[in-house]
């Protein structure tokens, strides 16, 4: 494919928006279309970690035993229902045998490989976009309650040190208060990762595509994908919301829809969706200044200029819809004993989203087996923002016919 040719992107999350920005500075027309709004879902209220320390996978050794557990246990952070799936428990089954301590290195390779380019793309897109998103270089702070937590933490630290390069700050415990005011005494301690960023998604999300819109980016919302139409070895055109819309390429970054296309895009995509929480207040006295998460209880704290975010969790429910008040109370007790900052304002915003997540923690960047003219850009687990710009960038590479700036073997949509 050449420059003038008209791609469509189907999915305005922030791994469409950022396909849509690099095939638009290539020259193509581009055409984003989402069922709901454009930098919605799981890339609106997230916790805004640019994080190249998040290497290792969620396939760690245990990962699987924890997951069981969970099935008894609803209020467990991390919740697996029993549901009568054999997409799920295919997905499982998968993931368990990944569980591995030499899996972990594997996956987190390709991981660190693509987490680091993206990392470079970030900071050319602030310096050369202007992007106004609260961008802040303070790093990522994984603070410790117990020095159980932190010991086995610990393990984490040195693997990431000695396989991976990535180095962190040990902050004592006594010492932590000074670091960030914004903690309470008495924990046991805490690692400082100097090289994580954070931002704020919304604003991110809003500047980008206005600054796409200037350049004739066309971001259509409610618009929603009935049918992919085939002509030999090429996508003729879709069928979206009753409407024709043709194209030269396709570009499928359906996140956690993608599941429901496999037929129609002849590729098998074992996506299950992940549900995620969030909850926003305003920012209250003694605020943290860093972003954090506090590991043993699997939630993030993300301070932003205006508000203060709590978020995370994990639960593996289908395509559920409810926000259960006991979660978002989860939320507020998980991060109290951590924070001088009062946890029980009200909530300005309250969220949950549907985390594309792929059994070997790995996404699926590539073109479609099936066809010349149709790509994916999905099953980016937890780490979609983290990741979208280099994901973008590699989509532009292979429908241009470029070099690739990472070797993308390790996420083709035919591993599976």
């Amino acid at each position: 494919m050449g420059a003038e040719e008209k791609v469509i992107v189907v999915g305005g999350g922030i791994v469409g928006i950022a396909c849509a920005h690099y095939l638009s500075e290539a020259g193509f027309a581009v055409t984003v279309i989402d069922k709901g709004k454009i930098g919605g879902a799981c890339s609106r209220a997230n916790c805004g970690y640019v994080c190249p320390s998040h290497i290792p996978p969620l396939t760690e050794p245990g990962a699987i035993g924890v997951a069981l557990k969970s099935l008894f246990n609803e209020h467990s952070p991390f919740h697996l229902k029993f549901r009568p799936s054999p997409a799920l428990w295919q997905w499982m089954w998968q993931f368990a045998k990944r569980c591995t301590h030499r899996q972990v290195l594997e996956a987190g390779k390709h991981l660190q490989a693509i987490l680091d380019a993206s990392m470079e793309e970030y900071h050319t897109l602030m310096n050369e976009c202007a992007l106004e998103c609260e961008w802040q270089e303070r790093g990522l702070l994984y603070v410790f309650e117990t020095e159980g937590g932190l010991k086995s933490f610990s393990e984490t630290d040195r693997m990431l040190r000695e396989h991976f390069g990535v180095s962190a700050t040990f902050v004592d415990g006594s010492s932590l208060t000074d670091f960030d005011p914004g903690l309470n005494a008495g924990l046991a301690g805490a690692y400082h990762y100097p090289d994580d960023t954070s931002l704020n998604p919304e604003k991110l999300n809003r500047t980008w595509v206005a600054r796409l819109k200037e350049r004739k980016v066309n971001f259509l919302e409610g618009r929603e994908l009935q049918e992919v139409v085939r002509q030999s070895d090429r996508i003729s055109h879709l069928v979206v919301s009753g409407e024709t819309m043709k194209a030269d390429g396709f570009v499928f970054a359906l996140g956690a829809w993608s599941a429901r296309w496999s037929d129609s895009l002849s590729c098998s995509l074992p996506i299950e969706p992940g549900k995620g929480y969030s909850l926003t207040m305003s920012r209250p006295q003694y605020s943290p200044k860093h972003p954090m998460l506090f590991p043993e209880r699997k939630i993030g704290v993300s301070p932003f200029e205006e508000g203060f975010r709590l978020g995370s969790m994990m639960e593996f429910v289908g395509y559920d819809e409810s926000i259960p008040q006991h979660r978002l109370q989860l939320l507020r007790d998980s991060a109290r004993p951590f924070l001088r900052a009062g946890v029980d304002g009200p909530a300005e915003d309250v969220w949950y989203g549907w985390r594309p997540m792929t059994w070997d923690s790995l996404p699926i960047v590539g073109q479609v087996p099936a066809f010349r003219n149709a790509y994916l850009a999905t099953g980016h687990n937890m780490l979609g923002l983290s990741l979208a710009p280099s994901t973008g960038r590699l989509i532009k590479e292979m429908l241009c016919g470029d070099s690739l700036h990472v070797d993308p073997l390790a996420f083709s949509p035919t591993r599976f």
